[in-house]
């Protein structure tokens, strides 16, 4: 079966997504919502009668990590204080008892996150942690005297995000680092669900946005590029996607930053115009063959609010890929805030990287290369 004919057929998606994705990526505006209503049972509304904190420090790895990318995105240039996410073990030595420390393990395991929260409980550092019930992540908040937020289990931690991201953006809002009132919240929850309605299995592809997406990745190596720090943060999520979902390199970037450096590989081997003219009589067929189904595609992530000359130079980066023959896609955020423009980038992208994988013949959920490396580590 042809990819368009795949994604066009509901009983063949489910039958080609037997970890359940698709659902997973559906349920984001019910992960919202319950993560509001979790937020109220653990009362993190308290942290407003605390003074502000000297920084804030995320910890977090994959799936989990991007809850702090979505922090800085939806505090933006005007937070008070500075956002720092730590992805590794331990903590930089100037994290003291003045900085919050935000800890997020969808699995309340990750090991990274563990070492840094231990030493932030040691450190006696205020904190904020989401994860699992009932796990060694939550034994260390009792101990270190956390807000602590539970995410249900049942979704891998990247089908998670909103789950994990939300609790953190409510405590920012608490703490006065961003605005993410109870109306935001609900507000960027009814967008994913019209963002839903649009993408889901049973839309006709030329209706569905990241049905279209998906099927112009297929045999490429995708660059994706957002034109803001808020969009770039949706880049480095759909690269992140690409990979673990679709199982297919990708890289990412930001403009202005990408303009500078990654937009030379227009010209390069994956690129278009630097393909020799002449002919040559001893190339292999096989590999010139191999090299024409495997070619760069940019996609870029257009905020609603750009820097002027950024917004003009990703038109001008549009119109260089395309001259040199690169497919170019555009995703704009939707939503009148921070948190609905991020969260619609976020997920648009990630119907998209799950539809790949399936157009692609892989089961978009498992990640037994992750699961072979932790094996290998632990002994």
């Amino acid at each position: 079966m042809i990819p368009e004919d795949l994604l066009d057929s509901p009983d063949d998606l489910e039958a080609a997504d037997p970890g359940g994705m698709l659902r997973a990526v559906a349920s984001s505006a019910a992960q919202v919502r319950e993560a509001a209503a979790l937020c109220l049972e653990a009362d993190v509304a308290r942290l407003s009668d605390e003074d502000r904190p000297r920084s804030v420090v995320v910890l977090g790895m994959g799936g989990s990590g991007i809850a702090g990318d979505l922090l800085a995105a939806v505090a933006g240039p005007t937070c008070p204080v500075p956002l720092f996410s730590h992805r590794g073990h331990g903590l930089p030595t100037w994290v003291g008892a003045a900085d919050l420390v935000m800890a997020v393990s969808c699995s309340g395991t990750t090991e990274e996150t563990l070492s840094g929260l231990e030493e932030a409980v040691r450190r006696g550092c205020r904190l904020v942690v989401v994860g699992a019930s009932g796990s060694p992540l939550e034994a260390l908040a009792s101990r270190g005297r956390a807000v602590f937020v539970p995410v249900h289990q049942g979704r891998q931690p990247r089908a998670s995000v909103f789950s994990l991201s939300t609790p953190l953006l409510i405590a920012g809002d608490a703490l006065g680092l961003l605005s993410c009132s109870r109306e935001e919240v609900e507000a960027t929850a009814f967008l994913l669900e019209q963002l839903a309605v649009r993408n889901r299995p049973d839309a006709e592809t030329v209706l569905n946005p990241s049905k279209t997406l998906a099927l112009s990745l297929v045999g490429t190596l995708p660059a994706v590029w957002g034109s803001s720090p808020l969009s770039g943060v949706g880049a480095y999520r759909l690269a992140c996607q690409l990979n673990e979902n679709a199982k297919t390199p990708a890289t990412w970037g930001v403009l202005p930053e990408a303009g500078h450096n990654q937009v030379v590989a227009f010209d390069g081997p994956f690129g278009g115009s630097s393909r020799s003219t002449g002919e040559d009589l001893f190339r292999d067929r096989a590999d010139e063959d191999e090299a024409e189904r495997t070619r760069l595609s940019l996609v870029l992530l257009r905020d609603s609010e750009e820097q002027p000359q950024v917004a003009r130079r990703a038109m001008v980066v549009r119109d260089l890929a395309r001259a040199r023959g690169i497919t170019v896609n555009e995703l704009v955020a939707e939503g009148s805030s921070a948190f609905q423009r991020v969260a619609s980038l976020v997920t648009v992208g990630d119907w998209a990287s799950t539809y790949l994988a399936v157009a692609l013949g892989l089961d978009p959920t498992p990640v037994d290369v992750i699961t072979e490396l932790k094996q290998e580590i632990s002994r």
